[in-house]
């Protein structure tokens, strides 16, 4: 499941991890249930939103790393300085 895109395998292997001993495992199997069908097509659609999401993660940490020491000027200079 975890090597390829396998959503057609996606019911099967939450159904198998819920009755594993590993009890935080288990409990992500669960929870992947409340949204089966975004998990379900993530794992099936050849569409990512990766390149994005990086993005975001790292803007989000220059403003984390930046906080209260300088404005909106400097914020946009690293931004796009960091490239």
């Amino acid at each position: 499941m975890m090597t390829g895109r396998h959503g057609d395998r996606l019911e099967v292997w939450i159904t198998d991890v819920e009755r594993d001993s590993l009890a935080p495992l288990a409990g992500f199997a669960r929870n992947l249930r409340c949204d089966f069908n975004a998990v379900r097509n993530g794992l099936s659609l050849p569409h990512s939103s990766g390149a994005v999401e990086g993005n975001i993660n790292r803007l989000k940490m220059l403003k984390r790393q930046m906080f209260g020491r300088a404005g909106l000027d400097l914020l946009r200079k690293r931004v796009l300085l960091t490239r």
